[in-house]
């Protein structure tokens, strides 16, 4: 089982010192897929004119910019960080950064925008335009801190997460959360890429997870080698599926997640959809009459 972290003390608009070198808002868009809503965190000192960075500024949501231009008052801004471009991450990165005078730094977007027809409230942000590209690896210094770019491609094409040196923590984004699984939703999400990506984060073995939404993971290492493993199961029951012979996604959702409301499974179609897709890759399954959503699924090799 994995040991999910669900209590956090929300109160919108809230400034919460977090850590040493870590302060946190949280915006008021709770929901589903966004748990208590999106966590902005805010990177260094408070003495007046020290530099700060901003990660994920959130949803396109005036009481949360207000709060944000509160937070940082008296001191400078210099980096707007965000970890991918979905709505509700990406939108108030421009707004913040034109009203703190900071570049806005982010993975390069997904040459196509995909929307998930209504099925996640995750709908891809087609006028995010960062003004510096990242492709994992730069270091950004700061006032008594380094922050490192670490590219988690999965849960979207252009995820990337930050490292926090000092104080050997990642700003996990989407890709890792305490109170729920990821969501990797194709054609923009891959499964494939989700896992190496874990693999990464897991090699790295830092010592706190700041999920955009939610709660700090405390005790990473137990808690990602459940995630891993609870990816790796769902895996073998989507097979174990298909040995009782060819089926559709909407077929096999019902079995695979009948504890999970059933308002969600559009959502876990996709998800499944999703570990087929690398199933498919790794000459374990096929699909007609191609690999999509709708397609028939077999196990490679079947004539069923």
């Amino acid at each position: 089982m994995i040991p999910f972290v669900r209590e956090l003390d929300v109160a919108y608009g809230r400034v919460d010192r977090v850590s040493p070198l870590i302060r946190r808002v949280i915006a008021e868009n709770p929901g589903p897929f966004t748990f208590t809503g999106t966590g902005t965190y805010i990177v260094g000192g408070e003495a007046v004119g020290a530099g700060v960075a901003v990660i994920d500024p959130g949803p396109p949501d005036e009481a949360h910019l207000r709060a944000l231009l509160a937070a940082v008052a008296g001191q400078r801004v210099t980096h707007v960080l965000v970890t991918h471009t979905h709505r509700d991450h990406s939108p108030l990165a421009r707004p913040f950064a034109e009203a703190v005078g900071a570049p806005v730094l982010a993975a390069r977007p997904p040459v196509q925008v995909v929307h998930a027809s209504g099925a996640l409230d995750e709908d891809e942000d087609d006028a995010f335009s960062p003004d510096v590209i990242l492709a994992g690896g730069e270091v950004l210094d700061g006032d008594g801190w380094t922050i490192e770019a670490m590219a988690t491609p999965g849960h979207a094409s252009n995820h990337m997460a930050f490292v926090l040196r000092e104080e050997n923590a990642l700003f996990s984004g989407d890709h890792v959360m305490g109170w729920s699984t990821t969501v990797v939703a194709p054609p923009d999400g891959d499964m494939t890429a989700y896992l190496a990506s874990l693999d990464a984060v897991i090699g790295r073995r830092f010592s706190t997870l700041w999920p955009t939404h939610g709660a700090p993971v405390t005790e990473p290492q137990p808690f990602l080698k459940a995630y891993r493993a609870h990816r790796l199961e769902r895996e073998a029951q989507i097979l174990a599926q298909l040995e009782g012979g060819p089926c559709r996604i909407r077929e096999m959702v019902p079995a695979l997640y009948a504890a999970v409301d059933p308002r969600l499974w559009p959502a876990a179609g996709l998800s499944v959809w999703a570990h087929l897709i690398a199933l498919e890759r790794a000459a374990k399954v096929s699909a007609r009459p191609r690999p999509g959503i709708d397609a028939v699924w077999r196990l490679a090799g079947s004539l069923a």
